[in-house]
């Protein structure tokens, strides 16, 4: 039992600072409360991946995760928690989970669809690349989520590479000077040869539901990285092919994009029928050059007649990412979290013209021709 000395001391304390004895209560609900969030979509085989990321995420609760295929359906049952639970209807799912926000991997034609619907229910939404299959529907995407007031986010996995946002600031800070040429090369042996599962082929290989084949999965890339770095082409020519004819797909398995700026041109060379896997952005300017992959970047200067270590140049030790901007869970949560903007080359105004771009260059392969943008 308190003295009375002992207990007006307190109450005194208790009185002039009541943060001292209320602090713990503040500090736990409002910021340790975890963000609500679903996924929309199975049948595109970067979930697993996004998955794990949720997984290793404080600030994230997963929910609940929409889907038909009882194939697949098992298979994420076995890597998430008990608590999660799974729907076949994603309309039901939004409405009886309400997450505050949804990672959607689905075919590209779906959404559209799919935003509309969570625009509707304020609930935030990020989708993987590329954004839709046309750029109406992504236009109208961009103007439902600003008009909605919630994040709209477009999912490229070389956004979060330490050697991306090096060469991004590098180019940036004029080191090596205006530039002049993007070379983009990017894809892999092909999607029925690197063995994706067969609902994530069933849609990649449908012209409607994919919009096209190699030109769309890796040009999307070839037009971020040109926009990021250099902005808005004024002409767009392009070529297709199908070099695998055995298997009588019905989208193109290569795809050579040529943009064309007042001072520069940008190659897009995105393809499925790569020997290996292929993540090579090179940048020239009269300065030097830059080259980019997964986990390399490497620094040329102009005019170095030194010996080189590799025809690319030397590499350059990289720093590690924020871990903020390291995954696209942690790095949309954060712009929700903190009310922060999706910045590009993630952000919808971007990604609405990476879609202007696709479209010219569908359109230049169809008719021979190269398309002015507007």
């Amino acid at each position: 039992m308190r003295s009375p000395l002992a207990l007006i001391a307190f109450l005194s304390a208790w009185i002039l600072f009541p943060h001292l004895t209320l602090a713990s209560d503040s500090q736990s609900p409002a910021s340790a409360r975890k963000t609500r969030l679903a996924i929309v979509g199975l049948d595109h085989d970067h979930v697993w991946e996004l998955l794990k990321y949720i997984a290793s995420e404080p600030e994230a609760e997963l929910v609940a995760i929409a889907d038909p295929h009882p194939n697949l359906v098992s298979q994420a049952r076995s890597q998430v928690p008990g608590s999660v639970k799974f729907y076949s209807d994603y309309i039901k799912m939004l409405d009886e989970a309400k997450p505050e926000a949804v990672f959607v991997t689905t075919e590209l034609d779906r959404h559209l669809e799919i935003l509309r619907q969570c625009a509707k229910r304020h609930i935030h939404y990020s989708t993987e690349k590329p954004m839709a299959t046309n750029a109406a529907d992504a236009r109208e995407m961009e103007r439902l989520a600003n008009q909605a007031g919630i994040k709209l986010m477009v999912n490229y996995w070389n956004a979060w590479t330490a050697s991306s946002h090096d060469l991004f600031h590098r180019v940036k800070s004029d080191e090596i000077g205006l530039v002049q040429k993007i070379i983009v090369q990017y894809g892999h042996q092909g999607p029925k040869e690197i063995g994706v599962s067969k609902e994530f082929a069933d849609w990649l290989y449908d012209p409607v539901k994919n919009g096209g084949g190699a030109i769309v999965d890796f040009g999307c890339y070839g037009a971020e990285w040109a926009l990021w770095l250099k902005g808005r082409p004024t002409r767009v020519y392009a070529t297709t092919r199908k070099l695998k004819a055995e298997q009588r797909n019905n989208v193109d398995d290569d795809a050579t994009i040529i943009l064309d700026y007042p001072d520069a041109t940008v190659i897009i060379e995105a393809s499925w029928d790569w020997p290996y896997n292929m993540d090579r952005v090179y940048v020239f300017g009269p300065k030097g050059s830059l080259l980019a992959r997964r986990g390399d970047l490497f620094l040329r200067p102009a005019s170095d007649q030194r010996p080189q270590p590799s025809p690319e140049g030397e590499p350059v030790t990289l720093n590690p990412v924020s871990r903020e901007t390291s995954n696209p869970i942690a790095y949309l949560l954060d712009c929700i979290r903190n009310n922060k903007p999706v910045e590009d080359p993630l952000s919808s105004k971007l990604n609405v013209q990476v879609m202007e771009i696709l479209d010219a260059a569908r359109e230049s392969a169809r008719t021979g021709h190269a398309v002015e943008l507007h």
